[in-house]
């Protein structure tokens, strides 16, 4: 039984999330809901954590569906690299799970509640099977199954604002998802297969030809789309500021990460290094749009008086810093893109966490309404600071580990221009996060509005804290992380060779 257990876990991390979705939509019911929603989460983290230690072992978890074998058949693969992935996808959900249900009840009609965990669920089977899939044409598929819960969860916002963000980014969003399904095909065509791994292997006896230079450019830009990578951002700030605050913490921590994900799996593993980063000018593009997004995002968050969307466009600014690392195409540039996948959504999960309890208690989160909650709130308050800490990069946090071994990627590889950028857009960060610590400490409420006084419900303080110490851990103790990313970086450069 146990032996059975393991040998399925690959399947299961798919289809438990899936086959939970209408239990929600049966259950009818709010507390039933999102009972079914966190104990999936949590069970589906606790597969994660076991096929992260397995691949640790076995380098690589394979499992053909229905038994039939690739490239007919479709298989699932967990290596070192998107075992990483997979945890931070499936531990942010179990972490969203213990605090949505008092933050959803107190946004959102309690009638409608179980809609939102029910598109959740959906959300996180679409990020998963993205995120575990060896075929082309199922990343695409999972990648509409999540983009479709999206768009539900963004409209469902407190806001009327929260239709016309989620209209914005359904747009945005189709021409993304069409842009990789015609770069997929392009790839089928040249090749007659859709399995990635075989792809890969038919590819260089037709790389050379006009389609699949067309197909490259297809899925990067469809897949930078949905990365929210500057210019291709515009659907960024809206859909994190309007949606509801459990939905803006999930999707900011894992649905760019992902979207990242799939980029660099399509880049290193199918069309490879010596092809898109050597012989076509893919690298010099993605600094260029890598060093514009950290500094133009900064600079927008800067100006922003909305916390939340200040948060979503400092998001922008911080997929910077992944595709930088990602374009530098070298061993410690990719570890540095991993382990900036992992903090930035440890990171942005705890303060967008943060905020959604000031927006539980004021109702609101522009800098005036949390005037003078440090006092008030400064449980919630300490969080925010925290977490701003390490969105910034001041040592003993996770944002410190993962900017410093950016650093040292760049400075290896004799950028020193880039090492500049990073600073520049990091003494910018200080400048919005300060906005904020300011508000919250040293500026009084508005007269004749005297705001209410105490903390947010246990849970969401204790979700919020699990992701504040983990940022702490991370920074204090960085060294296991840096080398789980070192290997997965090590394995995934070793396939695109």
């Amino acid at each position: 039984m146990i032996v059975q257990f393991f040998n399925q876990m690959p399947a299961l991390v798919v289809i438990l999330p899936l086959m939970a979705a209408p239990l929600c939509v049966l259950a009818h019911r709010a507390l039933p809901a999102w009972l079914i929603y966190a104990v999936v989460s949590w069970a589906v983290f606790f597969i994660s954590c076991l096929l992260f230690v397995e691949t640790r072992v076995a380098g690589q978890v394979v499992y053909e569906m229905g038994g039939w074998a690739p490239p007919f058949g479709i298989e699932l693969v967990i290596d070192r690299f998107n075992a990483i992935i997979l945890m931070l996808v499936t531990g942010m959900s179990a972490m969203t799970s213990l605090y949505a249900r008092k933050s959803i009840d107190a946004e959102l009609p309690r009638e409608r509640a179980y809609l939102v965990y029910a598109a959740m669920l959906l959300l996180l089977c679409g990020l998963i099977g993205i995120t575990v899939t060896g075929d082309a044409f199922n990343v695409f598929v999972f990648l509409e199954v999540s983009s479709l819960a999206s768009y539900s969860l963004i409209a469902m916002g407190p806001k009327r604002r929260a239709l016309l963000s989620s209209f914005q980014y359904l747009i945005m969003g189709t021409v993304g998802g069409t842009f990789l399904l015609i770069g997929i095909g392009f790839l089928y065509v040249m090749t007659g297969s859709l399995n990635m791994a075989d792809i890969a292997q038919r590819l260089p006896a037709v790389a050379h030809t006009r389609t699949v230079e067309a197909g490259l450019a297809f899925i990067v830009v469809g897949l930078s789309l949905k990365a929210a990578l500057f210019p291709l951002h515009a659907w960024l700030p809206n859909a994190y500021t309007y949606a509801p605050s459990s939905v803006s913490t999930f999707i900011a921590s894992t649905g760019t990460k992902v979207a990242v994900y799939a980029l660099m799996r399509f880049v290193f593993t199918v069309f490879g290094v010596s092809y898109a980063f050597g012989e076509l000018p893919l690298g010099d593009v993605l600094i260029g749009l890598s060093v514009l997004a950290m500094l133009s995002g900064s600079v927008a968050a800067i100006f922003q008086t909305d916390v939340k969307r200040l948060l979503a466009w400092s998001s922008v600014a911080q997929m910077g810093y992944i595709v930088l690392g990602i374009a530098l195409a070298t061993p410690e540039g990719v570890t540095a893109a991993v382990t900036h996948m992992v903090n930035h959504g440890l990171i942005k999960g705890a303060l967008f966490m943060a905020v959604g309890a000031m927006f539980w208690r004021m109702r609101a989160c522009s800098l005036n309404d949390i005037a003078g909650l440090g006092k008030r709130m400064p449980y919630t308050s300490a969080a925010f600071v925290v977490g701003g800490l390490s969105l910034i990069g001041v040592p003993a946090t996770a944002g410190f580990i993962s900017k410093w071994v950016l650093l040292q990627a760049v400075l290896l590889e004799g950028y020193w221009w880039l090492a500049v950028a990073i600073l520049v857009s990091s003494l910018l960060a200080v400048i919005y996060i300060a906005k904020v610590i300011e508000a919250l400490y040293f500026r009084e409420p508005p007269k004749g509005q005297e705001p209410p006084t105490g903390e947010a419900p246990p849970m969401m303080l204790l979700a919020t804290w699990l992701l504040v110490a983990l940022n702490i851990a991370v920074g204090l103790f960085g060294a296991p992380e840096v080398e789980a990313a070192r290997a997965a970086a090590t394995q995934l450069l070793g396939a695109a060779s």
